[in-house]
């Protein structure tokens, strides 16, 4: 506290009154000793934010505004390389899945070829493999033309990247090709979760035409939820990996949670002077939603 003195002057001016004969004047001044006053400087709390960020800072705490985000790998985009109809569904939004559980079946007759290449190829194949292997003894008992046995080497080589190259694509769509063999040729293409998790933005119904490429829906993970924050490149020093935070999210009331700062932005914005920062959080609460506005800041050690 900050003493400051102050002098303070009494001046006391007095009048007489006059005669008749004249005016008496007397004027009398007392000097007061200099009282001594204590001020207490005013302290100024006051938070301040940017309207373009939401970026908060205070004089003493790094404060920060922010959302829950998903990491990458915690979010999963539902999509097909090819087209079709969809035929059977039992989703619902917010409905939780397991990792390789039914989500949908889907009609498209380019599914049924695709299928159907493969097993010629490998129906040829097993021919030609043995007609190669024929001609190749043969070639070496001097009984056959090397030209024959070119020949077969060619075509069976020729097979056998057609069967692979058919492997390849119905494997895109989580077809085993040993499956495919047992069973016989599918005439619905079966779509699986994944990853486990909540389904979101959901664009299926029964009978619509799903075009390759579109989103099916959307899974969340929400057992690793992150916190996106916004920071002033002017805090960039107080803010480090492995600090710890505390903060509030909205909807919750004043109840308190946890987190860890796990990434620092490389890049600050030209126009507001701001970086992301991102944390994890320490327990996740099921009431926690990708989007929600959180209040944090650094915890003092």
């Amino acid at each position: 506290m900050k003493t400051i003195y102050i002098p303070v002057v009494a001046t006391l001016l007095l009048t007489v009154g006059c005669s008749s004969g004249g005016n008496k004047k007397a004027e009398e001044v007392n000097e007061v000793r200099a009282e001594v006053i204590s001020i207490e400087p005013e302290v100024n709390d006051e938070v301040i934010t940017d309207a373009a960020t939401s970026a908060t800072s205070l004089a003493k705490d790094v404060t920060f505004n922010g959302t829950f985000v998903l990491s990458p790998q915690r979010h999963a985009s539902v999509t097909l390389s090819i087209d079709g109809i969809v035929k059977n569904i039992s989703l619902l939004p917010g409905q939780y899945v397991r990792k390789g559980e039914l989500l949908a079946t889907l009609e498209n007759p380019e599914f049924i070829n695709l299928q159907h290449n493969y097993l010629d190829a490998a129906a040829q194949c097993d021919y030609l493999e043995a007609e190669y292997k024929r001609q190749e003894l043969l070639s070496r008992e001097a009984a056959a033309s090397q030209k024959k046995f070119q020949q077969s080497k060619a075509d069976y080589l020729s097979m056998k990247s057609r069967k692979e190259a058919a492997a390849a694509q119905l494997s895109i769509f989580g077809v085993s090709t040993q499956a495919l063999q047992t069973n016989g040729i599918s005439p619905l293409l079966e779509v699986y979760a994944p990853i486990s998790g909540y389904i979101s933005n959901l664009q299926m119904n029964l009978g619509r035409h799903i075009s390759a490429g579109e989103p099916l829906c959307e899974i969340i993970d929400k057992n690793n939820t992150l916190i996106k924050l916004m920071a002033y490149e002017k805090d960039l020093g107080k803010i480090k990996i492995g600090h710890r935070i505390e903060f509030r999210v909205n909807g919750m009331g004043d109840e308190m949670f946890e987190g860890e700062i796990i990434s620092v932005g490389q890049a600050v914005d030209n126009v507001n002077r701001s970086l992301e920062v991102y944390a994890k959080v320490m327990e996740n609460n099921e009431l926690f939603r990708p989007g929600m506005y959180i209040n944090a800041r650094i915890v003092q050690k």
